[in-house]
């Protein structure tokens, strides 16, 4: 195990430059103290590195020096054949460079890993898109791939829900998501981080200049921020309702964990043996269109709005299929 730890502070110093030790620390999720004596410890073996304190300061190794230890192992040849994005890839206009790229790593690995990473490559496939829908039409994906690449400022012509619906902005765009066969883009307009859905931009052009980005910005983590303020934003409501056994054990299938988790957390079973539960919700339409999946073994309770508006539903199909039921 340290034997590995030692190997990936030398391609990671090998990669970045210069590293400090926290930084090492939290990159190979150890304490500072075992990065310090790891460090003595690749002294000690005659590697040629150094620290340097200062602002700028850091583990260094001696400028031109290269470690050889770059050999994959059996697993780590498998896991880079299962990172491919094929289609990915294409919309970025980047299909025939991972082609490419993948036919240099097959010929460099020994015939032993190559067998393993072609049975990967032939048994395990990623499909983004989730079910019912295709994956979006993104024109100017690839314009903006190359903006976010050379940090260009570009302009966007952009259509959006809220009013005006078509906008106009220039935005210095710092990284792209790809989540469901949807992409996004994370871009800085006024001095704010925004999420745009690339589909929905009309016209993109690139400006003249570049911009710095900001050097504390982490996409992974501005994305898991931004998917949880939309989980909060978007549920601005709740419902109490009622439900068999049956359909409580179903709920996993047709909602949200974080619906599901407040149904367990908010469960009281009635006389009945049913099981009471509140629950946040959308507006109305789309709560009803998740309950009626439920149905007939779910009863709204409140608000009065979301309960009327499922009575008002059922009289209509009432009507429509003319069953004589109870007023």
């Amino acid at each position: 195990m340290r034997a590995s730890r030692l190997v990936s502070i030398l391609l990671l110093l090998q990669i970045r430059t210069h590293m400090t030790a926290r930084e090492l620390a939290e990159e190979l999720e150890v304490s500072v103290r075992t990065v310090y004596r790891d460090m003595e410890s690749l002294a000690a073996a005659g590697i040629p590195l150094y620290g340097q304190a200062g602002h700028e300061g850091g583990y260094r190794l001696v400028e031109g020096y290269r470690t050889r230890l770059t050999g994959l192992t059996a697993g780590e040849a498998d896991t880079l054949f299962l990172t491919g994005l094929p289609a990915a890839a294409a919309d970025l206009g980047l299909g025939g460079s991972l082609t490419a790229a993948q036919l240099k790593l097959m010929a460099a690995l020994p015939p032993e890993l190559r067998d393993r990473a072609g049975r990967v490559a032939e048994r395990f496939h990623l499909d983004a898109p989730s079910w019912y829908r295709d994956a979006d039409q993104a024109p100017h994906l690839a314009t903006v791939a190359e903006a976010v690449w050379n940090q260009s400022i570009v302009r966007i012509r952009y259509f959006r829900w809220a009013e005006p619906h078509r906008i106009t902005r220039d935005i210095e765009p710092y990284g792209l998501v790809l989540k469901a066969g949807r992409w996004y883009l994370v871009a800085a307009s006024s001095n704010a981080k925004r999420t745009y859905r690339v589909s929905r931009i009309i016209d993109c052009e690139k400006l003249e200049g570049s911009f710095a980005r900001d050097p504390t910005f982490n996409l992974a983590v501005y994305w898991r921020h931004y998917l949880h303020a939309f989980g909060e934003r978007r549920r601005v409501d709740h419902a109490t309702i009622r439900l068999s056994p049956h359909a409580f054990g179903r709920l996993p299938e047709v909602a949200e964990p974080a619906v599901v988790e407040a149904a367990r957390a908010s469960a009281q079973a009635d006389d009945d043996g049913w099981l009471r539960v509140t629950v946040p919700v959308e507006e109305a339409a789309q709560a009803l269109a998740d309950l009626f999946r439920l149905a007939p073994e779910v009863e709204i309770l409140g608000p009065t709005e979301l309960r009327m508006q499922m009575i008002r539903t059922l009289r209509i199909l009432n009507d429509l299929y003319q069953v004589n039921l109870p007023p």
